[in-house]
């Protein structure tokens, strides 16, 4: 009796979510009961196409991605789980890392990064503790470029992108780094159009800003600052872009948005 309540009570709060735009995958994650999902990102410029190794293989889905390649959400099972990425038709390594408790209901994100002397690679541990009602979007930066080494990051309405008497949304992205950090939840904001502006920590000045865009109630947006390919433009300081990766199993994993300021 007490199992028939229990499932009576969770196609409640399912049915709640539906309507208010929200839907049972959130549900499952929220309550811990969904398989732990995970994906990849190819973060390094004029870097060769690259398969994500989780475990020893490479899950479908997983391979032959390239430069500000986003791959969508794979499931994955609990416990220890050893990732890596090779270049694409090699099984060696270019670099590795450990997740050490994979738990039901959270985003696990993998991205290869560029290092000083080899390939590195970034973790996130995202544990998905949205409010069972809630239908607002998700929200994580990361820095993957090593020519602006520390960012801050302001989503901001697109009637109002003067950032002077503003705090940042996301502040002090280290290099290598995500705000909110592995194993800390995203943050949470209304759906809404808005501009991202990125800057130097500290500094009012942009370096990046976006052209207008949709972020829709429920979105779960990864936000990457990602280097401008080429050898010349890696090396310049502020020459960035602004990747989206849209957690969950969507037609458009990842979108770039456009730098509105001339010269970048």
């Amino acid at each position: 009796m007490k199992l028939i309540r229990t499932m009576t009570a969770l196609v409640a709060v399912a049915a709640v979510l539906s309507a208010c735009g929200g839907g049972s995958d959130d549900v499952g994650k929220e309550l811990g009961l969904t398989n732990p999902q995970i994906h990849f990102i190819h973060a390094i410029p004029s870097g060769p196409a690259l398969d994500f190794i989780v475990n020893g293989t490479a899950p479908s889905g997983q391979t032959n991605v390239a430069y500000k390649g986003v791959t969508n959400f794979t499931n994955i099972n609990t416990g220890s789980t050893s990732v890596a990425y090779a270049a694409t038709g090699t099984t060696t390594a270019l670099a590795s890392g450990t997740f050490p408790n994979v738990a039901k209901g959270h985003e696990y994100t993998v991205l290869a990064l560029p290092g000083s002397s080899a390939p590195d690679i970034g973790l996130i541990d995202d544990p998905f503790d949205k409010g069972l009602l809630s239908n607002s979007a998700r929200l994580r930066a990361f820095n993957a470029s090593a020519n602006a080494t520390n960012l801050d990051l302001y989503l901001v309405q697109s009637t109002n992108t003067n950032i002077a008497g503003m705090s940042p949304t996301m502040a002090g992205v280290a290099f290598k780094n995500a705000v909110p950090p592995t194993g800390q939840d995203s943050i949470y904001v209304s759906g809404g159009t808005y501009v991202l502006i990125a800057t130097v920590a500290g500094s009012k000045t942009p370096i990046f800003q976006s052209t207008s865009f949709t972020l829709s109630n429920n979105a779960d947006w990864l936000v990457t600052s990602v280097p401008i390919a080429g050898t010349l433009s890696q090396l310049v300081p502020g020459q960035i872009h602004l990747l989206v990766a849209q957690n969950g199993n969507t037609s458009t994993p990842s979108v770039e948005l456009t730098n509105t300021l001339t010269g970048q």
